[in-house]
Formats: structure tokens, sequence, C-alpha cells
């Protein structure tokens, strides 16, 4: 997908670390739409919205999105069938 709004996951590694405290730029994630799995840095980032967008590689389907809220974050992991470190 060739768009100029997208980055890798590793340009939000620090905004990541806050949410989950831990570096998870190298924990293997699984898409739970198509089974794919891959480093959770290579996912496809979108941040030019009023949250952050991760998206697979291989289907483009949400796999993980947040926005920070006056009252705290919310975070979605539902398109990860499961995080896990390396």
């Amino acid at each position: 997908m060739d768009d100029p709004l997208m980055l890798d996951a590793n340009a939000v590694a620090g905004e990541l670390y806050e949410l989950l405290g831990v570096e998870v730029t190298t924990f293997v994630v699984r898409c739970a739409h198509c089974g794919n799995r891959d480093a959770m840095g290579a996912l496809r980032a979108w941040t030019h919205g009023p949250g952050v967008v991760l998206r697979c590689v291989v289907c483009s389907q949400v796999v993980m999105r947040w926005a920070r809220r006056p009252d705290g974050a919310r975070l979605d992991l539902r398109g990860a069938a499961f995080l896990q470190p390396r």
C-alpha cells in the first residue's frame, strides 16, 4: 500500500511503551483476521487521526488502535489473536 501517511509501528514505539509499560515492537503479533505472524514493529501505522491505528501488513485489517482521552487512553487489541515476546 502506497500511502504517504503510513509509517511502520516503530514510529509509535514510545507511545506503545507508555500504554503497555514494556517495549513491544519486537513482540510477535498474530493478526486475528488472516493469521499472519510478524513483529509488532512491522505493522502499518496511521497516526494522523484522533488516535493511532495499526494494520496488518498482509490483509490491512486493524490489529490495534488507541486514542487518548481526558479520562485516559482507550486501547483496542481485538484484531490481535495474541502478542508474544520473542
